[in-house]
């Protein structure tokens, strides 16, 4: 049996979270190939055979596949499942079938808008359950999931004979990558092409910015709806420029307009585990401490002593953020 990991890139290399995915397939111990689908992604695959531990890399590279569009890549993975499962059976006996290594057994992705938005098209077409959310997999048919914003831990059991699974990255390390292109492995072409009548990639908005990405920042500052405005927000900002940190927000501080969605850390937005985490404003909603709890170092400023962000906070300060934030940044220059 085989892993297949569908890799999230931008065009010119994988993201941070289809890396610690593959780490978490690590545990399986199958042979394990990596899809890359997209138009002209010849850096993303040279990026990818240099992974270490993998057994090949699968490229489809079309224009069908160049936006990601789910509707096209869920169709390319469920043909390419099939596919295998058909060239793995020809010929073999019951016995053999039950041990081919030809077989993909596992499809795994990372649990962001890209894995969530595939994944369960994926399921649905083999007819399978969904294994979602994914923070450790003990077995081949066993995981590890949070349920209740994270307040309990299940065990899930899965009997289907393909396990679909979305990996929470923050859960894992990054997956190493080979210095010597010399140890890359295979990339191997594919043909199979999916344009859905029914899908029509429009446009496309990207914020670009300077800043690291949300979820692969060692340093996140995080603002809340206590800054009471977006252009209070800015000072948020400055302290992140100062410690080459990323910006998160809570979900009260997106919906208020302060700052765009995509940086939204919470249950509803990114799941993040920096080495420091710092909530400013924050009172620390349930969904929003699903979101960071893990990190690594939590440091809360709020006025309110009874908020619930110093519950998970290993350092607190309580008072103005107004006077604390300017004075801060200032000790910072």
């Amino acid at each position: 049996m085989k892993t297949l990991i569908i890799a999230e890139h931008n065009g010119q290399s994988l993201a941070t979270d289809t890396l610690k995915t593959l780490s978490a397939a690590f545990s399986l111990a199958q042979p394990i190939d990596i899809l890359v689908a997209g138009e002209n992604v010849e850096a993303v695959c040279a990026q990818a055979q240099r992974i270490q531990g993998i057994h090949s890399v699968l490229v489809a590279d079309s224009s069908c596949y160049q936006y990601g569009i789910a509707e096209n890549i869920s169709a390319l993975v469920h043909d390419l499942v099939n596919e295998q499962a058909e060239q793995a059976l020809v010929g073999s006996s019951p016995m053999e079938q039950s041990k081919n290594t030809g077989m993909y057994s596992h499809v795994l992705a990372a649990a962001t808008t890209f894995g969530k938005n595939i994944l369960p098209r994926i399921a649905a077409l083999l007819d399978v359950g969904m294994l979602s959310d994914v923070i450790d997999i003990e077995s081949k048919d066993t995981v590890i999931r949070p349920i209740y914003a994270g307040n309990a831990l299940a065990r899930v059991r899965s009997n289907d004979r393909i396990k679909v699974i979305s990996v929470r990255a923050s859960a894992f390390d990054v997956a190493e990558q080979r210095t010597d292109p010399q140890g890359a492995v295979s990339v191997t072409p594919l043909a199979i092409t999916h344009q859905s009548p029914f899908v029509e990639f429009v446009s496309q908005q990207v914020v670009a910015s300077a800043r690291p990405e949300l979820p692969a920042a060692r340093v996140v500052v995080s603002g809340g709806r206590g800054l009471g405005s977006k252009e209070n927000f800015a000072m948020v900002e400055q302290l992140a420029d100062k410690l080459d940190a990323a910006i998160g927000a809570s979900r009260a501080a997106v919906d208020a307009g302060y700052v765009s969605n995509d940086l939204q850390v919470g249950q509803t937005g990114k799941i993040v585990a920096p080495d420091l985490y710092i909530a400013i404003g924050i009172s620390g909603a349930i969904q929003h401490l699903a979101g960071m709890k893990d990190s690594k170092v939590i440091v809360a400023i709020n006025n309110d002593p009874d908020a619930a962000i110093f519950e998970v906070a290993d350092y607190g300060l309580v008072g103005d953020l107004f006077e604390i934030l300017p004075d801060l940044i200032a000790k910072l220059d």
